[in-house]
């Protein structure tokens, strides 16, 4: 089956596997983003700990085909703490939400990382060199006696060891009431919007200490609360156009040019409800988890509980393509619903020509869909399949009656081991997976 890359038939195949395999797994280490920056030299992870570790893809691998897939630990470093809230009584975790890299504009790479409260801006630079020869300070950095300097000095750069740094330059902080589920950088590149549950903000780069608030769902009255904003993203080349999605399944589209506060929608996107199909999860289910445009700027992609919808951003009344993710999972709703499983928050991504896409299903399942062939593929992100450049076998699910010799039946699946994040290289078919603590990298393979 196609890699579900563009048409081209190819398979998958074992890359790297970052994390620990211990069987008991501490939360702090659990993956919570995945994100390659703009050229795909970089792959960003963050976790419940607060931390980003950063991979670089290797510079002697780039030219060797069968080691394109190989990162090596870039920087590491603590972007968020642990905080209470005084006034609320309430604690705020140092877990981070998203990770959006800004372009590249010179040596250094930027990048904006949240938590539920705060969103800071890093810098990740490297070092290769050192002054020496101060007037003032000695080798050891000791001040020396001004009345013993008899000549003054030309400080000079020497060589030493690449250290990588990563430094706050800005913290965008107290903008937000509820927990922030989005953050999204501009085509403008000087501004970026941030999303809590029934707020949007716009920011500029260079403030940090206001914020315009473009989107407010909220009702005088609390009770009245029937929806809650769940993710939000800039146009990719429109710097006015952002979308927003809600719980209700629902997109609104908005035009920052229209007014200043886009709570009236420029466009509606909604999928027309099947009465014969709708179920006491039916409002659950219909909850859509993430929304992303197309590098192209004419679609975009949203992901339900069982489902992924291609939309044209010029139809409103329909997708023009869906794909069942899991709907051998329909029958089980019952039982995900005592779980709290039918709460996961599944996250998509398009492939870099915007012809395949990727999502993550459960038993630690990954799914990709061709939208050229409309095959699909079904791949799992395990230890056993770990062994270098490994083919990767198509995994599918029986749903009752007789199982297949390679089958796995829907009553036996791990329901804890679930990929929400992934991310899909912008230029190669290469893809990084988090499953639980470890970051799985996979790419085409080559014959």
């Amino acid at each position: 089956m196609a890699g579900a890359a563009g048409g081209n038939d190819f398979q998958w195949c074992f890359s790297q596997v970052k994390g620990a395999i211990d069987e008991e797994v501490a939360e702090a280490d659990i993956i919570s983003t995945v994100e390659f920056n703009h050229s795909g030299e970089l792959l960003a992870t963050g976790d419940k700990g607060g931390r980003v570790v950063i991979f670089q893809h290797e510079e002697e691998c780039k030219n060797r085909l069968q080691l394109r897939g190989d990162y090596n630990v870039y920087s590491t470093f603590q972007s968020h703490e642990p905080e209470f809230d005084y006034l609320k009584s309430l604690e705020i975790e140092e877990k981070i939400n998203k990770i959006r890299w800004l372009p590249q504009q010179n040596s250094a790479h930027f990048l904006l990382s949240t938590n539920d409260k705060t969103i800071k801006l890093w810098k990740i630079s490297e070092r290769d060199k050192r002054a020496e020869g101060y007037n003032l300070k000695d080798e050891s950095g000791r001040l020396r006696d001004p009345f013993r300097i008899t000549s003054l000095r030309v400080p000079v750069l020497m060589p030493m060891d690449l250290m990588v740094e990563a430094s706050p330059r800005r913290v965008f902080a107290n903008a937000h009431t509820y927990h922030i589920n989005s953050i999204s950088v501009n085509s403008d590149h000087e501004t970026y919007l941030s999303a809590d549950d029934l707020r949007i903000n716009l920011w500029h780069m260079e403030i940090t200490d206001r914020s315009f608030n473009i989107v407010d769902i909220k009702p005088a009255n609390m009770e009245e609360l029937t929806e809650v904003i769940t993710a939000a993203e800039c146009h990719p080349n429109q710097c006015n156009v952002f979308v927003y999605s809600s719980s209700k399944g629902t997109i609104r589209l908005c035009d920052m040019r229209a007014a200043a506060l886009c709570d009236r929608h420029t466009k509606f996107f909604e999928e027309p409800e099947d009465p014969s199909s709708r179920s006491f999860f039916s409002e659950i289910i219909s909850s859509i988890s993430d929304v992303k445009f197309s590098h192209s700027g004419r679609y975009m992609m949203t992901r339900d509980y069982l489902s992924v919808k291609v939309w044209d951003l010029n139809m409103e009344n329909r997708p023009v393509e869906t794909y069942q993710v899991h709907e051998y999972l329909r029958s089980k709703l019952c039982s995900l619903y005592e779980n709290d499983c039918i709460f996961d928050k599944f996250e998509c991504c398009w492939n870099g020509s915007d012809s395949a896409i990727m999502t993550g299903s459960y038993n630690n399942f990954f799914r990709m869909f061709d939208r050229n062939t409309r095959k699909d593929i079904t791949l799992e992100a395990s230890r056993e399949s770990s062994k270098p450049r490994a083919t990767l076998k198509s995994r599918k699910v029986s749903t009752g009656g007789k199982r297949k010799k390679d089958e796995i039946s829907v009553d036996s699946l791990d329901f804890n081991k679930k990929i929400l994040h992934t991310a899909w290289h912008p230029k190669e078919n290469l893809i990084a997976v988090a499953a639980t603590n470890n970051l799985y990298i996979f790419q085409d393979k080559i014959n």
